[in-house]
């Protein structure tokens, strides 16, 4: 059993499809879904191109996760943070 690490684009209200699709698959075991990072941990024996072809084929962009794309998540969500607090006088 191996865990699978994928970026898959998507807001809140994908979440739901991310599992019904992954849920389809056989040998996944697990999926766990960060939203905010855009972040989806499959547990399981399956291959890698398997789970992304089920992803794309329901219209999700996904993707090998990589350590590049928590940097970028990080720094989405500090620009947000203070892009939401600057206030204007």
């Amino acid at each position: 059993m191996e865990s699978t690490e994928l970026k898959v684009e998507m807001v809140a209200l994908h979440e739901k499809r991310v599992r019904k699709c992954l849920s389809k698959v056989k040998g996944i075991e697990r999926v766990e879904v960060e939203a905010s990072l855009q972040k989806v941990v499959v547990t399981g024996c399956v291959n890698r191109s398997k789970i992304l072809k089920a992803l794309r084929r329901v219209g999700l962009r996904a993707e090998p996760w990589s350590p590049h794309n928590e940097l970028l998540s990080a720094y989405a969500t500090t620009s947000l943070m203070f892009n939401n607090s600057y206030a204007f006088f």
